[in-house]
């Protein structure tokens, strides 16, 4: 007989005219073969791996050895031999059974490469051993513990919300489990993500907080409430854990209540970790490891965008244990696995090829082993995997839900269910394992409880900010920029570049050697990263299309046009320099950005860079401008100095491409906790990005960046002497002041709209009215506008001009600034395209037009003027 899984009808039999395995002729081998098989791809669904029995496994008749033609008597020894160490087809069922279709299971349906799932098969059916009384003893205490913070909680601060482990209590012992196979693979650092659930726990029983701080944070009247940045379920930790192999030093990060934020950051925190120690292998430098809520981890798109994220070059890690605490249910939504139709959670993680390793939450001793053949997996392959720790939700989605107001089936079987310290505890003491379990539980309880209790400052600890790595400021030579484009300019034998880029190395050396030499956006933008790079500071520029640009601005890698090399990298030419690195990313934002913010988190002596495609992409990343880039550090102690450049201008292509929502970054800023620039020449971009990477505070900056027009503006192009010489300026003021000493009209606009400004005051030879460039937007240089202000003595009017709508540029921001800078007797105006809901036509022809008016507005020109 030849035995077929069929979707609908389970494990059918279906008969050949030349199958004939029967055991009279010896040939059991392809029944054997298939029913091996059937346990190693579909056991898992066969698993009791529910606690509450909810989850309908598919039945364990349908895996009968009499399904796939065998009986249990049937003999598997040839020549003295036996078949997977069973001598007949029972014993080999029993294997089979224990193996895959028990507490925990394996799913392997997602691995593609066979010697990834032979390591696993071998790994599954290799005999757990048995567990020694002593570690019994442990796990059990560990489960006491956790169970004992949430019923002390209850009983003393049941008014607070501390989102409750009941039901995923061995969520402790894993992690215990976790970062003891860690620490047996020699790694010595941990890099921990994890959303609200059980995070309070976790702080307490296995992060090294003291109960006495995180009991401050449910006080109703706290001694000082100032201290108070975050909710206590938000926080991270940094703690050494001990381990029988050494210590594992274990970073977990804080994050808001956007869930799966946080998983791109840690992936950015590992990275960055991983790229400044000595071993080559990052699988060994450190271990990322990710918790995820079931229902998040499955509807949250950034999940899939971290995923692939993370298996490009320039974002790999070396492979992330996931691990998915699984309460079947999201806020009110039931979210149950489905074993008949195969549908889990985890099924994102098919993107990957990472195998799963679906526990029963109630059944810990299972928990070892798990850990044990995750991390084994991740140090052999390099690769994700996921253990799926299946729990239930005893109490709502906060202790003062009401579950049983949208879940009345399921809510029943978490209430009468019998903890799992009761059943490991009865299962010890009946097999002997741990006779007095019981009452060793009841001990193991009473000293946690007075632990809990034990008196402290009883409020939580101001956050305090990382460490600032500022430098001094750093020198710059004509001989030293002029060896750098040398550098960054000398080809490989045989090299075959681009035209453009033929044309690209004769401009820069022209810049750096002719009287006449200009510095363009592009070239001072790779001198200001090589100028960082000669002093020992890395430079990492992330995001979409980043090595050339969107309009072919930067040039970071070059391509043999012939196909005889590899790319070209100018700036990894330099002698003696630090890491540069320009990586595309994949077609993301919300991922990419949150990677970033997580590299420069850790990389504090680094500058990170992420590019936006064009300035209003920026969108998609919206989470991490709002919750961790202007808030991180306030809320957390978390300084960053992630510097994003967004192309910004509006250029009569649309509302999309047009707006890098300058309004948005302006209305975030406060507390000193951003930088927003909007340069307008290259000199300035130069001394900008050179200022970010040697600042003394460690503040994120966002960079309104050129378009192709600004970028082509030849008057926004430099001389090697102002990169020399000069300085980021956040005020520029005319070149020849003197000319507009007497001006009547001072008007004060950021970015390209000065060059429009500029050519009409010339062609209308007015002397009358004076251009002063708002370089820093926040935080605002009030004492260098006064001080450039104070210069026009004669000044009445002061018109802010913007390219943008009223309603979408800096105008609402600066109003007051501007204001307050007023000399006496003088008025304040504003020149703005008109107030629209889209942003920027798509019309260029009432592009042009609308640009005029507001010239010539700005300019006080009457508006028929030119017509």
């Amino acid at each position: 007989m030849n035995q077929t899984f069929d979707l609908k009808d389970g494990w059918a039999l279906r008969s050949r005219p030349d199958d004939h395995t029967t055991a009279s002729t010896g040939a059991l081998w392809p029944a054997v073969h298939r029913f091996i098989d059937a346990h190693r791809q579909e056991g898992h669904r066969f698993a009791a791996l529910d606690p509450t029995g909810a989850a309908c496994s598919l039945d364990l008749g349908a895996l009968a050895p009499e399904r796939f033609g065998l009986q249990p008597a049937d003999p598997l020894t040839t020549d003295g031999s036996s078949w997977e160490g069973a001598a007949d087809v029972q014993t080999l069922d029993r294997q089979l059974k224990a193996a895959y279709c028990g507490a925990l299971a394996l799913d392997a349906s997602a691995v593609r490469d066979e010697t990834r799932r032979a390591w696993l098969h071998a790994r599954m059916e290799t005999p757990a051993t048995a567990v020694p009384p002593t570690t019994a003893q442990r796990l059990l205490e560990r489960l006491v513990q956790a169970e004992a913070w949430e019923h002390f909680m209850a009983e003393h601060y049941g008014h607070g919300k501390r989102f409750s482990l009941e039901g995923c209590e061995a969520l402790v012992p894993l992690l215990d489990a976790l970062f003891e196979a860690a620490a047996g693979r020699g790694i010595r650092y941990c890099f921990m993500g994890m959303p609200h659930r059980g995070r309070v726990n976790v702080l307490a029983n296995v992060l090294g907080a003291t109960p006495a701080t995180l009991l401050g944070y449910f006080e109703s009247d706290p001694a000082h409430p100032e201290l108070i940045h975050d909710l206590v379920y938000h926080l991270g930790a940094d703690h050494e854990v001990a381990t029988a192999h050494g210590a594992i030093e274990v970073t977990l990060a804080p994050n808001p209540s956007h869930l799966q934020s946080v998983y791109p950051v840690v992936m950015g925190m590992a990275h960055a970790f991983q790229s400044g120690q000595p071993h080559e292998d990052r699988r060994q430098a450190a271990l990322p490891l990710a918790l995820h809520g079931d229902a998040a981890f499955a509807g949250q798109g950034v999940v899939m965008e971290t995923l692939a994220l993370t298996q490009k070059p320039g974002y790999t890690v070396g492979g992330t244990v996931h691990v998915i605490i699984n309460n079947q249910v999201g806020f009110t939504e039931p979210n149950p696995m489905d074993p008949q139709a195969a549908r889990y959670c985890t099924d994102i993680t098919r993107m990957v090829d990472a195998p799963v390793l679906r526990v029963n939450a109630d059944v810990p001793q299972a928990l070892l082993r798990a850990a044990a053949i995750a991390v084994d997996y991740r140090m052999a392959f390099g690769a994700d995997v996921v253990i799926d720790l299946i729990g239930y939700r005893r109490l709502g989605h906060s202790e003062h839900d009401v579950p049983m107001l949208t879940n009345p089936r399921h809510q029943p079987r978490c209430d009468r269910k019998s903890s799992v310290v009761a059943l490991y505890a009865a299962e010890l003491a009946a097999t002997g394992v741990v006779p007095d379990a019981p009452a060793f539980a009841e001990q193991c309880r009473a000293a946690a409880r007075a632990r809990f209790a034990e008196p402290g400052r009883p409020t939580a600890e101001a956050p305090a900010p990382q460490a600032q790595a500022g430098v001094e400021a750093l020198p710059l030579s004509r001989t030293g920029l002029q060896a750098a484009v040398a550098a960054m300019t000398r080809l490989p034998q045989g090299f075959e570049s681009h035209a453009m880029v033929r044309e690209l190395i004769a401009r820069w050396q022209s810049a750096m050697h002719d009287a006449d030499g200009r510095t363009d956006w592009c070239l001072a933008e790779n001198l200001a990263y090589a100028s960082l790079l000669a002093a020992g500071i890395d430079v990492r520029v992330s995001g979409l299309d980043v090595q050339r640009g969107t309009f072919m601005h930067r040039h970071a890698v070059w391509h043999d046009q012939a196909g005889r090399h590899d790319p070209f990298v100018p700036l990894r030419q330099l002698p003696n320099a630090a890491r540069f690195e320009a990586v595309n990313s994949v077609l993301s934002e919300e991922a990419v950005l949150g990677f970033e913010y997580g590299h420069s988190v850790q990389a504090r002596k680094a500058l990170t860079v992420w590019e936006a495609q064009f300035g209003d992409f920026v969108n998609g990343a919206q989470v991490f401008i709002d919750h961790y880039l202007s808030a991180g550090e306030e809320k957390w102690g978390q300084a960053s100095a992630l510097t994003l450049l967004l192309p910004h201008g509006y250029e009569g292509v649309g509302p999309e491409h047009s707006n890098a929502w300058l309004a948005r970054f302006l209305a975030l800023c406060g507390a000193d906790n951003l930088r927003v620039a909007y340069p307008s020449t290259a000199a300035q971009l130069f001394h900008l990005l050179r200022r970010q990477a040697t600042a003394a505070e460690r503040k994120p900056l966002v960079v309104m960046t050129p378009k192709s027009v600004l970028a082509k503006e030849a008057g926004s192009h430099c001389s090697i002497d102002q990169l020399v010489a000069g300085t980021f300026e956040p005020v520029l003021q005319e070149a020849e002041l003197a000319a507009y000493a007497g001006a009547t009209r001072v008007v004060l606009c950021s970015g390209k709209l000065y060059y429009a400004l500029e050519r009409a005051r010339r062609e209308q030879g007015r002397t009358d009215v004076a251009l002063l460039r708002l370089e820093q937007l926040y935080p605002f240089p009030a004492a260098e506008l006064a001080r450039v202000l104070a210069a026009f003595p004669a000044l009445r009017t002061l018109v802010w001009a913007q390219e943008e709508t009223l309603n979408q540029g800096a105008w609402h921001f600066v109003r007051d600034d501007l204001a307050a800078a007023l000399p006496a007797g003088a008025a304040l105006a504003c020149a703005a395209r008109p107030v629209t809901a889209s942003g920027a036509t798509s019309s260029h022809q009432l592009h042009l037009h609308q640009e005029r008016e507001l010239v010539q507005r700005a300019l006080g020109v009457p508006e028929d003027a030119g017509h």
